[in-house]
């Protein structure tokens, strides 16, 4: 019975300090700051921010933060009307719709390496309905052209840091597209 006793007193002293020294998990709250600009040479076109609060741990992808911000865009189904296989030109019909999706998906691992670094882990999925005044190829009159833009990779920053993710020239526009990331440790 004391050999019992013993090992429930061993038992109830040892499991809270091992409890307690696992629940030390360093977790460092992140400011992130993502940027996609769009120039045309030397204009600035645009310059969209976007912010992502996450909790940076040591390991690999433990962090996670998702941001998704969008619109559905009606794109009219065109069937034209016929009368024994030949077309009619002259009688107006309204055109079922589909939705296509438009918008900003970015999603973001955060560890943390050693000597105040951190590792991001980033994917970005950017489209958009191309302005009208752009000559898009390829594309109908009256109906909407998308184009789209998708990057993923990994950075490693510092507190402060900032860093090109990644630049891409748009093949029928001409514009150059700048992803820029930015890393904050909250205080």
């Amino acid at each position: 019975m004391t050999k019992q006793l013993c090992l429930v007193l061993t038992g109830a002293l040892v499991l809270p300090a091992l409890a307690q020294a696992q629940d030390k998990t360093t977790v460092t709250p992140l400011k992130i700051q993502v940027v996609i600009s769009r120039s045309q040479g030397d204009k600035k076109v645009s310059s969209m921010p976007y912010t992502l609060s996450i909790n940076a741990e040591p390991g690999i992808r433990v962090g996670k933060a998702n941001l998704r911000m969008g619109a559905k865009i009606p794109v009219p189904v065109m069937t034209p009307l016929s009368v024994d296989g030949k077309p009619v030109k002259d009688i107006p019909t309204v055109a079922p719709v589909q939705y296509q999706d438009v918008g900003t998906n970015i999603d973001c691992f955060a560890s943390v390496l050693d000597d105040g670094r951190f590792k991001l882990d980033i994917s970005i999925d950017d489209s958009s309905v191309y302005p009208e005044d752009k000559d898009a190829r390829g594309a109908t009159a009256g109906l909407p052209s998308f184009r789209s833009f998708r990057a993923s990779d990994s950075m490693i920053l510092k507190d402060g840091g900032t860093a090109q993710f990644t630049a891409a020239t748009d093949k029928v526009s001409g514009e150059i597209v700048r992803v820029d990331v930015t890393l904050n440790v909250v205080k």
